[in-house]
C-alpha cells in the first residue's frame, strides 16, 4: 500500500533508463541507448553485462525466473518462463543469465497462429527483445517484452507489424520535415493513450453465469430494472468497494511503471473507465496489456469479476478502448497540433492531410488491424459503420 511518496513507488518494479543509468557501466548504458534510440545492432558484449545487471537487479527484487514475454495473435499475451539457476558442475546451482538469452529465445511456440495455419512440426518462432519497451518484474518473474517472428522473418504477432509501422513513419515524417526546412529534429515519434473500460459485477454473481464465463458477455436473459435512461451512473461518486480496487490497481500499475492517470465511473450501471498518460505506442500497447491484466487478477482480491468485453450486456452502452493518438518529434513538436504563424500552419496541414488520406485509403487495413469477435459485435449494435477513426465511439 502506499504509505509515503508515490514518485517513489512508481517505476520500482521496472528496469528502466534511471536504473539502467545508475548500474550500467557508461560505455555500455551509452551503447544501449544507443540502440535504442537509432535501432543500431546490440553487440554481443553489451547484451551480456545489460542481461548480468538485469538479472542481479531483478534478484533484488524478489525474480527466480525470466520470460521473454510477447504478444501472438490471440489478443492476449504469451509467456514462458525459465529459473536464472544454472549447475556449477559441483553439485550445486548459481544464478545466470547470459546476453543471447537477453536478446533471442526459442520459446516452442510453433502452435501460434493456430488454426492450422502452420504445421507444428516444421515452424518455428523466435522472440526477439524491443529494449524500447522496459523489462519489469512481476511476481517472481523477469518480464522482457519480445517481438515474436518466424525463421524467415514473417510476423507472428502484433508488436512486429508495431514496430515496423513506427519505423516507417518515422523515415517517411524526417523526409517531409526535411523539405519544411526542420534539421534539429532526429526522430518522429507515435504516441498512443489508450482508454480503458470495462464492468465490474459481483463474483458471486458472476459465477452463476456460464455465458459470462465462457464468453465475456450475456447470451440471454431478462432486461436489467434500470438502465442508462439517466447516465446518472457517468462521473457519479464511485462506490467504496470499486473505489478500494482502484486503488490497489493504481498502486500496482504505478509500481510497473504505467501511468495510470484518470478514473470515473462510465454512462452504464457498473461501467468504469481507466485511462494512462500518452506513452510511445509500443510502451504504451505492452502498459494495456498489463492493465488488462491486472483488472482481473484485483478484482478477483476484491471479490469482483472485470469483464473487458466490448459489449458484455445488450441494450447499454458497451465498453471500448478509445485510442488517442498523436506523432511529435524528440523535441517535443507535435505535429498535428496548428501552428502560430501560416508556414507552421502548412506543416501542420500537411501531415494532418496525410493522416486523413491514410485513414481513407487504408481503411480496410485499418478495420482487419481492430477486428476482433467482440469489437465486431459492438460496433455492428451500434451503427454496423465499416469506417474507422483515429479518435472515438463506435
Amino acid at each position: 500500500m502506499v504509505n509515503g511518496n508515490i514518485s517513489e513507488l512508481f517505476g520500482s518494479m521496472v528496469f528502466g533508463d534511471a536504473v539502467m543509468k545508475e548500474r550500467l557501466p557508461k560505455e555500455i548504458y551509452n551503447a544501449l541507448r544507443k540502440t535504442i534510440e537509432k535501432g543500431t545492432h546490440l553487440e554481443l558484449d553489451v547484451a551480456n553485462v545489460v542481461a548480468t545487471v538485469m538479472k542481479d537487479w531483478a534478484i533484488e527484487k524478489g525474480a527466480t525466473h525470466f520470460t521473454h514475454w510477447f504478444q501472438p495473435m490471440t489478443g492476449v499475451t504469451a509467456e514462458k518462463h525459465d529459473s536464472f539457476i544454472t549447475p556449477d558442475g559441483r553439485g550445486r546451482a548459481i544464478m545466470e543469465f547470459s546476453g543471447k538469452a537477453l536478446v533471442k529465445g526459442e520459446p516452442d511456440a510453433s502452435s501460434f497462429p493456430s488454426g492450422g495455419l502452420r504445421s507444428t512440426f516444421e515452424a518455428r518462432g523466435y522472440t526477439a527483445w524491443d529494449p524500447t519497451s522496459y523489462a519489469f518484474v512481476k511476481g517472481n518473474t523477469l518480464y522482457i517484452p519480445t517481438a515474436f517472428c518466424s525463421y524467415s522473418g514473417e510476423a507472428l504477432d502484433k508488436k512486429t507489424p508495431l514496430l515496423r509501422s513506427m519505423q516507417a513513419l518515422n523515415r517517411q515524417a524526417l523526409r517531409i520535415l526535411r523539405l519544411f526546412g526542420v534539421t534539429d529534429a532526429k526522430r518522429v515519434l507515435s504516441s498512443v493513450g489508450p482508454e480503458q473500460e470495462y464492468f465490474l459485477v459481483d463474483r458471486d454473481v458472476y459465477l452463476k453465469r456460464p455465458d459470462l464465463i465462457c464468453c465475456g458477455r450475456t447470451l440471454f436473459g431478462a432486461r436489467p430494472p434500470k438502465g442508462q435512461e439517466m447516465e446518472d451512473h457517468y462521473f457519479g461518486s464511485i462506490k467504496q468497494r470499486v473505489s478500494a480496487f482502484m486503488k490497489e490497481l493504481n498502486e500496482e500499475l504505478w509500481k510497473l511503471g504505467v501511468y495510470a492517470k484518470t478514473e470515473h465511473n462510465e454512462v452504464a450501471p457498473a461501467q468504469h473507465e481507466l485511462a494512462p498518460i500518452y506513452s510511445e505506442a509500443n510502451v504504451a500497447t505492452d502498459h494495456n496489456q498489463i492493465m488488462m491484466e491486472m483488472m482481473k487478477t484485483i478484482a478477483a482480491k476484491h471479490n469482483l469479476a472485470c469483464l473487458l468485453h466490448e459489449k458484455p450486456f445488450a441494450g447499454i452502452n458497451g465498453s471500448g478502448k478509445h485510442v488517442n493518438w498523436s506523432i511529435s518529434t524528440d523535441t517535443g513538436v507535435n505535429l498535428l497540433e496548428p501552428g502560430d504563424t501560416p508556414f507552421e500552419d502548412a506543416q501542420f496541414l500537411l501531415f494532418l492531410v496525410a493522416v486523413i488520406k491514410a485513414v481513407d485509403d487504408y481503411q480496410d487495413m485499418l478495420r482487419v488491424s481492430v477486428a476482433s469477435a467482440g469489437n465486431d459485435h459492438r460496433t455492428q449494435l451500434h451503427s454496423g459503420r465499416r469506417a474507422v477513426a483515429v479518435r472515438g465511439r463506435a
